[in-house]
């Protein structure tokens, strides 16, 4: 099954208007938890913390750039990027998200705030304006399916960063948080999170000492779910084989997650021994910034909204999908509306394979009626910086 190319021999239409990057996203137009809402619920579906970047990124460049000349791209683009990545991808899929964050008080942190709770709906409550740091930055450059990427940040001073995550009822109750796990390093949060009730997926970043020990992943114990990629999960398993390895790290989580690249994902839930694998859908990936991410958020929300486990990463997947043929990455994660017209569109598409269409079948009582979903391509991409800055 395919996917068509948002951005096909043409490049994104970056609007020169006065909305500014504050305009309002579209609405989630699906609650996927909507029939197991009850009035005792925590406030939050899913806790988010991690730092948030200035996402400036470069398109239309046709080849890397040259070491002593200067490169001009066709198009570029602005938006919040590292953890805002995560955040935006799960508001967009209907789920009441909080994020807490640093943000300089600089114009990067103004255009970053407004974009994520204004544009977003996504609750900063948590989040600082730290007096005097300056927002961290990356510079992106898209070209030829994959992307180079610079960037420059501080740490924020300590005395100022989630000063409230150390008092008690820290973070905010939520049915879900996700957590980058970094390996030697326990963060208290997790433990506190776990302990009322919260459930944790976790990813895992590159383990730059080489020692790939899951005893240094300590607070691997308090998580429902880890979702590391083929060879993280090779490497802390010892295992040759992927899908051995996801079998072995249920030794230690109870849902173990392993995405596959192009053969698509494959996951087991230790507690009932059931295994599920979905083939990638075949895309052009324009930009692959934030797929990881979508992925996760894709999988986090079908797995709250009970899902079967194939469904779940059927669902991953394809949000994954959607959001590497858009450039950017808090910019390109999809919302339902974009859902929607993917599943009516590809199944007006000749030849496609029944069993792969019934493969996503479940989407149809999901999806927003016919006359409510967008024309589709879509095109999602905001102004520079600058327009529709605060008086």
């Amino acid at each position: 099954m395919t996917a068509s190319n948002a951005f096909a021999g043409e490049e994104p239409e970056y609007l020169d208007d006065d909305r500014g990057a504050t305009a309002p996203h579209c609405a989630a137009q699906v609650d996927p938890l909507a029939g197991l809402r009850t009035p005792g619920d925590p406030p939050w579906d899913v806790y988010l913390t991690g730092t948030v970047f200035l996402d400036i990124v470069f398109t239309g460049l046709d080849s890397a750039p040259v070491r002593g000349t200067e490169s001009w791209a066709r198009g570029m683009g602005s938006s919040p990027g590292g953890i805002a990545n995560m955040a935006t991808a799960l508001a967009r899929l209907g789920l009441k998200t909080s994020l807490a964050a640093a943000f300089g008080d600089d114009h990067y942190g103004e255009y970053c705030w407004d974009a994520l709770a204004q544009g977003e709906g996504i609750d900063l409550s948590p989040s600082r304006t730290v007096r005097g740091w300056h927002s961290p930055v990356t510079v992106s450059m898209a070209y030829e399916g994959e992307r180079t990427m610079v960037s420059h940040g501080h740490e924020p001073p300590a005395d100022t960063l989630f000063r409230q995550q150390n008092a008690p009822g820290h973070p905010a109750r939520a049915r879900a948080a996700v957590a980058s796990l970094t390996p030697g390093k326990r963060n208290p949060w997790i433990a506190r999170a776990a302990a009322e009730g919260t459930r944790i997926f976790a990813d895992v970043g590159w383990d730059d000492t080489g020692a790939w020990d899951l005893a240094g992943l300590a607070d691997l114990e308090h998580c429902e779910a880890f979702l590391p990629n083929a060879e993280e999960a090779r490497r802390y398993t010892g295992e040759d084989c992927p899908r051995a390895a996801a079998h072995a790290l249920t030794e230690y989580v109870p849902l173990a997650v392993v995405t596959l690249g192009a053969e698509g994902a494959y996951a087991v839930d230790g507690r009932t021994g059931e295994s599920a694998e979905v083939p990638a859908i075949a895309v052009e990936a324009l930009d692959p910034t934030g797929a990881g991410d979508v992925f996760v958020a894709g999988f986090v929300t079908g797995t709250l909204a009970d899902w079967p486990l194939a469904d779940r990463l059927a669902f991953a997947g394809l949000t994954a999908a959607l959001s590497v043929q858009e450039f950017g990455g808090s910019l390109s994660a999809p919302g339902w509306s974009e859902i929607g017209a993917w599943w009516r569109k590809v199944q007006s598409v000749a030849g496609q394979d029944p069993a792969a269409l019934r493969r996503y079948a479940f989407l149809e009582g999901l999806v927003p009626k016919e006359d409510q979903v967008r024309p589709w391509p879509l095109r999602r991409a905001v102004p520079t910086i600058g327009f529709g800055r605060s008086a």
